[in-house]
């Protein structure tokens, strides 16, 4: 059957597509999952499925040895897994990073203030990717130039996930991999392959001397760093955008989150990031029915990420609302916005600490809203893009 259901934003009709040609018979089978129950269940499902968001069932696999984490599955994929959770952990976190992620947002603030005033899908760029450089090793040169090569790599055709050409003609198609591959050789030339060198001659601990010293080529290498470095920039720029709308938009709110203590405020992004999810649906492939997973070989798995988390038999009889103290785990309480079972974000904790340490500083800085932002939809990521908000400074608020 067909995913069913309204779409964020369908993608852009194609114009080299017949409209009066017959049915694609390429188009396949989808379900659409709505529920968290049933889509925590099928992501739960060991050996069920495999990825296939992100366009990953076009990459060969005989590129790699080492499958990129975000596009990998099976026992491999969860042993990587196991073996880099200690970069995001919360004890590693606020031991080694908290300090770095505190420094990087003051300074760009100062900075934004000293100008007056600050387009927040900039500083947010900036911000996120410095922060994934630091973790990730890649933090030798100029963030803002690998930000920017990071970001030519997403200016893309529009895909439709359903599809089985992914709504895509073959022209499209090399026309996305024309436009990504100037941005790509870049970033492997300029960030990349110095950063690999510089770990070779002194390793540290960060997530590219660990692949080196499992054994990693450059090119999957350049792969793990795409993905952390898109995670923390395509992501987590958007949802930081996101939450100071927010907390801009809503005074009362705005009081509570900066009156609040740390826990507090974190629940409270975990209630925004639930409502806004930046990634809105998230897809998967049938392998074999298991328990949790009872579709068909090959079907398509559509989760409906933002419907799912307003489920009322999670989040009670007010889904929609942003409360404290819903008496749900931290890590349910936002909801399927960073996945769940083996493809969940290991980068969650990373995700709420920096917005929270970005976003406590621009308002106490006195941050106002000047210019609203204009929205988009990204096809790739399935999420929300926010460009042109613009903020300017008054005097700074009270601290609590």
């Amino acid at each position: 059957m067909r995913a069913s259901g309204r779409r964020d934003q369908d993608p852009e009709p194609d114009p080299d597509r017949d409209p009066h040609a017959a049915p694609d018979p390429g188009d396949q089978c989808v379900v659409e999952l709505s529920g968290v129950s049933e889509s925590a269940a099928l992501l739960r499902a060991k050996g069920a499925t495999t990825q296939a968001g992100f366009t990953s069932e076009r990459i060969p696999g005989w590129l790699f040895r080492h499958r990129p984490i975000l596009m990998d599955d099976g026992p491999g994929h969860l042993e990587h897994r196991k073996r880099l959770v200690r970069f995001f952990s919360p004890r590693t976190l606020e031991d080694t990073h908290r300090a770095f992620i505190e420094r990087t947002a003051a300074g760009l603030v100062d900075a934004a203030k000293r100008e007056g005033s600050s387009r927040i899908d900039d500083l947010a760029l900036f911000f996120s990717v410095r922060v994934a450089s630091e973790i990730v090793g890649l933090s030798g040169g100029d963030t803002e130039a690998l930000a920017r090569r990071l970001e030519a790599f997403f200016r893309q055709p529009p895909v439709d996930h359903t599809r089985r050409d992914h709504g895509r003609t073959q022209r499209q198609w090399a026309r996305a991999a024309k436009d990504a591959l100037v941005p790509l050789m870049s970033f492997y030339w300029r960030d990349v392959r110095p950063a690999i060198r510089a770990r070779r001659a002194r390793p540290a601990d960060d997530i590219i001397s660990h692949l080196l010293e499992h054994g990693y080529r450059p090119r999957e290498i350049l792969m793990e760093c795409l993905t952390y470095g898109t995670a923390g920039m395509v992501t987590t720029r958007e949802f930081m955008s996101m939450a100071l709308l927010r907390l801009l938009q809503d005074s009362e709110l705005r009081a509570r989150y900066l009156g609040a203590e740390i826990a507090e405020r974190t629940e409270m992004l975990s209630e925004i990031i639930r409502l806004e999810p930046p990634v809105s649906h998230i897809y998967r492939r049938v392998a074999s029915p298991a328990p949790g997973c009872p579709y068909a070989p090959d079907t398509l798995v559509d989760i409906n990420v933002r419907r799912a988390n307003v489920d009322p038999e999670v989040f009670g009889p007010d889904p929609e609302a942003i409360e404290t103290g819903r008496g749900l785990p931290a890590a349910a309480r936002t909801g399927l916005s960073f996945g769940d079972g083996a493809h969940r974000c290991p980068g969650s904790h990373l995700a709420l600490m920096e917005t929270d340490t970005l976003l406590v500083t621009l308002l106490r800085a006195g941050a106002t809203l000047e210019r609203q932002p204009d929205r988009g939809f990204d096809t790739l990521v399935q999420g929300y893009q926010l460009r042109g908000l613009v903020v300017s400074f008054t005097a700074p608020a009270a601290a609590p």
